[in-house]
């Protein structure tokens, strides 16, 4: 089904489960959550891949698999809270929910957001990245420079206290800054509004084509330095 925006009631909805926190709450709220939150990401999952398609966006995801679960896993937590207080999904070029390069989605009564990038990457795709930077620092400055053209930036990130081994040689401040990165993400906020509206897909899909340069800048390191 074409995506129609968000029900009126989901992020109400989410403010009252951070409240009450509880299975017997969520059990008698869960159509809420079925019509006005999941069954609307849905949607908007397979109307995105079908115009990320249309466009040559090399994106994708699906009902079933691009939606995180509700349910927190509180095993190694120190928060006992049963469930998170947002809905989140991923588009990426196999349709996997965590390979590397993505686009992020998150409907939050604290922050409505959209992100795209390499969030904390595994050690391997985190080096191979930091080498892309010093093999090809052009390549990265214009990958920055689209972005800044589309008024996006990479967001504030955790840092190494120093450059990792095999670095030193790095000496351009800049270019140092960006290898003691541990993620190449960009994130736009989205107005509470708009995810109630078909206009949200519109949205998304602009800025999965403004955030195209940093995803193929950094799928481009993973096959140039793959053994």
């Amino acid at each position: 089904m074409a995506f129609v925006g968000f029900g009126p009631e989901a992020l109400p909805f989410f403010k009252a489960l951070a409240f009450h926190q509880s299975k017997e709450w969520f059990d008698d709220n869960r159509a809420l959550y079925e019509t006005q939150v999941k069954q609307p990401f849905g949607d908007l999952i397979e109307d995105l891949s079908a115009r990320f398609e249309q466009a040559g966006i090399p994106l994708k995801g699906s009902r079933k698999g691009s939606l995180f679960r509700l349910n927190r896993d509180v095993r190694f937590s120190k928060s006992r809270d049963l469930y998170k207080t947002h809905a989140g999904g991923t588009l990426s070029r196999t349709g996997a929910r965590l390979e590397p390069g993505i686009l992020y989605i998150q409907v939050d009564p604290k922050g409505c957001f959209l992100a795209a990038g390499f969030f904390r990457p595994d050690p391997p795709v985190l080096a191979r990245l930091r080498a892309a930077i010093q093999r090809d620092p052009a390549a990265y400055r214009a990958m920055l420079a689209a972005l800044s053209g589309a008024g996006l930036a990479l967001a504030e990130a955790e840092m190494l206290t120093r450059l990792p081994r095999g670095f030193d040689a790095v000496t351009d401040p800049d270019l140092a800054a960006a290898i003691r990165r541990k993620s190449f993400l960009t994130r736009l906020p989205v107005e509470a509004a708009l995810v109630e509206t078909p206009a949200f897909a519109d949205a998304i899909v602009r800025f999965a084509g403004n955030v195209l340069p940093l995803l193929r800048w950094g799928w481009g390191a993973l096959v140039e330095t793959r053994d």
